[in-house]
């Protein structure tokens, strides 16, 4: 691959204007083959950084769809991905630059490929710039065709989370003693996408956070609101999940029902590809005698892999929506996940 200097890339491009454009380039970033919301917000932020170094700031992301999914005409494009084409040959008409984030590119058709490939070739890098997100192996005709090495992200760890823990309470401000550090790492493992969720929510009191606080708030009751929302969505009842919900935002906080979503939607991921029950309950830290565990093993073969894929990108979208987006639209926001998740669960 062709290594350059930031100094190289400002060369030979002027905008309209009268000044310089970086001459940027086609970057991927490639993650593990099974990249959990962790290794997927990693894969993200180091796609923002590439393109921030060209100075794009608001790139285009293009969701790719799942393998399956078919074009309307043979041998073109699906509208998910078509989206690709208009973004790179708009070109800087107003001095400005145009960024593509490609995520899921492990997932583009063989006709898609070779498109993309064709694009790349003829488009502008002084114009344009684009990063492929791929959780495997990306397609050679793309990779022959990036401008320099692609950015690898590791696999997480239950070590790495335990050190991440570490340094994002040290950052935060936060005092969580090691009871409690050790009851926030058994609860959520190695997702740290979903622990910076539920560090968000522990940090509101403002005093030393202790394992009974993420007890209370992370360890469901049968009793509990979300528990009956949850088991609505699972057997995807939406009237009935959709009423649970105006209940649970009655009392909580929206950002409690994701982390709860996101954990349910883990545990699953975990039953359909374990190979025992035994095994089951011991990755997921489940109690083997629990109802709750052994309702979750009984329905593993209730959502595919396709779908439960759906759910950790919706529920991905929804955290960023709750977070950025004013307050009157997280009901519907909510609304909205809570039907594609009754549709998707429940296949």
């Amino acid at each position: 691959m062709e290594h350059r200097s930031s100094a190289d890339r400002w060369r030979v491009h002027t905008s309209p204007s009268g000044g310089y454009i970086p001459d940027m380039g086609w970057y991927a970033v490639i993650g593990p083959r099974d990249a959990g919301p962790s290794e997927r917000e990693q894969m993200v932020e180091a796609a923002v950084s590439l393109l921030s170094e060209d100075g794009i700031e608001d790139p285009i992301r293009i969701d790719v769809p799942a393998r399956g999914t078919a074009a309307t005409d043979e041998g073109m494009m699906r509208d998910g991905v078509a989206a690709i084409v208009p973004a790179l040959q708009s070109g800087s008409l107003f001095g400005g630059a145009t960024g593509v984030m490609v995520v899921d590119a492990q997932a583009l058709l063989k006709a898609e490929v070779d498109m993309i490939a064709e694009l790349l070739t003829s488009s502008d890098s002084g114009q344009s710039g684009a990063v492929f997100l791929s959780s495997g192996t990306l397609p050679a005709p793309i990779k022959k065709l990036l401008t320099r090495e692609a950015v690898g992200i590791k696999a997480i760890t239950e070590r790495d989370a335990a050190a991440w823990l570490t340094d994002e309470a040290k950052d935060r401000g936060l005092r969580i003693d090691q009871e409690a550090r050790t009851e926030i790492l058994h609860r959520f493992g190695s997702d740290t996408s979903a622990m910076s969720r539920a560090l968000d929510q522990l940090a509101v009191s403002g005093s030393t956070i202790t394992a009974e606080d993420v007890h209370d708030r992370f360890t469901n009751r049968p009793d509990e609101p979300m528990w009956f929302l949850g088991d609505a969505i699972m057997a995807g009842d939406q009237s009935q999940a959709l009423r649970r919900l105006a209940d649970f935002l009655h009392h909580q906080h929206p950002l409690i029902l994701l982390s709860y979503l996101e954990g349910e939607v883990r545990k699953r991921s975990l039953a359909a590809v374990a190979p025992d029950y035994e095994t089951f309950a011991t990755w997921s830290g489940g109690n083997p005698n629990s109802y709750a565990t052994k309702k979750v093993w009984q329905s593993r073969t209730r959502a595919n892999g396709e779908a439960l894929a759906h759910c950790v990108r919706a529920i991905a979208k929804a955290d960023l929506t709750l977070k950025t987006q004013p307050e009157a639209t997280h009901r519907v926001t909510l609304e909205r996940l809570t039907v594609a998740m009754c549709r998707w669960m429940s296949r």
